[in-house]
């Protein structure tokens, strides 16, 4: 009897375990095309957490609840006695919640995990722009050698690589509206990517405490459209040749 039990139990779990080796096919992140929006990948990956989370704890709840009213106290002087469920049951009722659990949890992580790549995956088209990070500021380097203090400056519709680094201790650029956070480190080089789709202002912050003054490293982010970037972009460069020429003249 318990050898025929056991067996059954071993079947279920095989077969919970195949299941969940699928789970990663089907959690693939669904994106357009040659484009990847990071806010609204991460954002259906959150709802789909709290929607998860709370079925599941409505299901436990109401079977908690159940349990409470079917085996209840009916008069102070009633003894309560055990429950007798077949071996069968009771092997149901650890296997059905747990697979329940751990199947929810794969999926979940399979899909983030997805997410994840496809993020780490940077379009080619790209704008790369350096940041040095420093008590307590944000420090941007175009290409073409302009830079800009606590505003980052960049044309909608393009992919934007930031290069970080760090000047002195750990901070973490995060631009909240885009979802995309990472730490720049002295001695290490990091990065970020995001693609801003509409022209708009948004809060640049650092998310990683780094002294008495961490809570004004703020800056701002600035999408304009490629055209009005790319007039301000070449008279940032022109001021920045008639500069040194003069300086040289003057030498």
């Amino acid at each position: 009897m318990f050898d025929r039990i056991k067996a059954r139990a071993c079947g279920l779990g095989g077969l919970a375990v195949g299941a969940l080796a699928t789970l990663p096919a089907w959690a693939g992140y669904e994106r357009i095309p040659g484009e990847v929006d990071t806010a609204r990948g991460w954002d259906e990956l959150w709802h789909e957490v709290m929607v998860d989370i709370t079925i599941i704890g409505i299901i436990f709840a109401a079977v908690t609840f159940w349990f409470l009213f079917r085996y209840r106290r009916r008069s102070p002087e009633e003894e309560g006695r055990q429950p007798r469920l077949s071996p069968m049951a009771a092997i149901g009722w650890a296997i059905i919640p747990a697979f329940a659990f751990m199947a929810d949890d794969f999926f979940l992580a399979a899909k983030g995990w997805s997410l994840w790549n496809d993020y780490r995956t940077v379009p080619e088209d790209r704008l790369e722009i350096q940041l040095e990070s420093a008590m307590w500021t944000w420090d941007y380097t175009y290409p073409n050698g302009v830079r800009t203090f606590n505003e980052l400056r960049v044309p909608a519709g393009k992919p934007i690589l930031l290069r970080m680094t760090s000047r002195d201790t750990i901070h973490s650029h995060w631009i909240p509206d885009f979802r995309v956070k990472e730490d720049s480190m002295p001695g290490r080089t990091t990065y970020l990517w995001f693609q801003p789709k509409e022209v708009g202002e948004h809060v640049v912050t650092c998310a990683e405490y780094c002294g008495h003054l961490h809570s004004r490293m703020t800056g701002k982010l600035i999408v304009m459209a490629p055209e009005e970037f790319d007039q301000w972009y070449n008279e940032a460069a022109t001021r920045i040749q008639t500069a040194s020429s003069e300086q040289k003249g003057g030498a």
